[in-house]
């Protein structure tokens, strides 16, 4: 069993886990309503086995899909209303993933005699306006579009780019996670024994001006990012990426494929130089469970979603250590 930390004993730990996009849609992509109830609902059983194990959970998710929708019909009415803002999309999916991850973890804890309770909150994560992300605009969004229904946009001020054979897409910028502004409110409602759900898409990006005030901003943050640092600030025991694979795999689609276990983040950093594992999918998770270990001495865990209780109990998926944990090894 990985070591307890903070005020949790060694059988019910602190854990975070951060739901891909798989958790949220149907298995071939679909996000329709009937597609997203579906899937968080079948998302909430492995979950709902952790609370009654015992452990507090804190949760957040992905949102490309929904925020995808949202940037469809503001594309179909950019004649009639302007677009609404990122930010904007973010706080809407927040809430709507919220929703349906408290009814169907209601349902699932209920269901095993449990009277733990949900919340969510619509959460903002500090970026620096600073940020070289900010400044680049190179993270894609939306479907591909016409040049005359790009231009729609553009007169917006939206930003779009000409992909070769597929259209014109939306770029927008896209910072590292600073600091997970409300986070004393999850904190609070973990202590009160609450499963909570928060910092849904990495959090609504918001910068603060020289006044102090706060104001969100047009740009994508990453999930994963954001994840191992919602772990670091409400001191997790284990941050747990799930995803649709059980394991990170070295040289993918060729016969000498093999699944990564128990892992040193120092070793970790090295395969992933080797393997340079792909920006838009491993990549983000990777650099999140090194992260994690590194900066909050926790485990990190990357693994599927239906093999959740397995790898908090350090029998699948890549379990990733800090380099003064163990002598770690690969595991085929």
């Amino acid at each position: 069993m990985i070591a307890a930390r903070g005020r949790l004993s060694v059988e019910a730990m602190r854990i975070l886990i951060a739901l891909g996009g798989n958790a949220m849609t149907a298995a071939d992509g679909q996000a329709r309503p009937e597609d997203q109830r579906a899937a968080i609902t079948e998302a909430a059983e492995p979950i709902a086995d952790l609370v009654a194990a015992g452990h507090q959970l804190l949760l957040t998710h992905g949102n490309g899909p929904q925020v995808g929708n949202l940037l469809v019909k503001n594309e179909l009415a950019a004649d009639v209303v302007a677009p609404v803002p990122l930010d904007w999309c973010g706080a809407q999916t927040q809430a709507t993933v919220g929703m349906l991850l408290m009814n169907a973890l209601d349902r699932a804890l209920s269901a095993r005699g449990l009277a733990a309770r949900t919340a969510a909150l619509v959460s903002r994560t500090l970026v620096d306006p600073g940020d070289e992300g900010m400044r680049t605009f190179t993270k894609p969004v939306g479907r591909y579009l016409t040049r005359a229904e790009a231009e729609k946009l553009m007169a917006h001020g939206q930003r779009f780019v000409e992909v070769p054979q597929r259209g014109w897409r939306r770029v927008v910028a896209s910072p590292r996670p600073r600091k997970a502004l409300d986070m004393p409110a999850a904190e609070a409602l973990l202590d009160a024994g609450y499963v909570v759900v928060c910092s849904g898409g990495g959090g609504i990006p918001t910068v603060r001006a020289e006044d102090g005030t706060l104001h969100g901003v047009e740009a994508v943050i990453d999930k994963d990012l954001t994840a191992a640092l919602l772990a670091e600030q409400i001191a997790a025991n284990v941050l747990v990426i799930a995803t649709d694979v059980e394991s990170v795999v070295t040289d993918w689609g060729t016969p000498k494929a093999a699944p990564i276990g128990r892992v040193t983040s120092t070793r970790l950093r090295e395969i992933a130089r080797e393997q340079g594992f792909a920006a838009g999918s491993m990549g983000p998770k990777v650099d999140a469970v090194i992260q994690f270990a590194e900066r909050a001495g926790g485990t990190g865990i990357i693994t599927s979603l239906h093999r959740l209780a397995d790898s908090v109990g350090g029998t699948v998926g890549t379990q990733v250590v800090p380099a003064a944990t163990t002598s770690a090894s690969r595991s085929a």
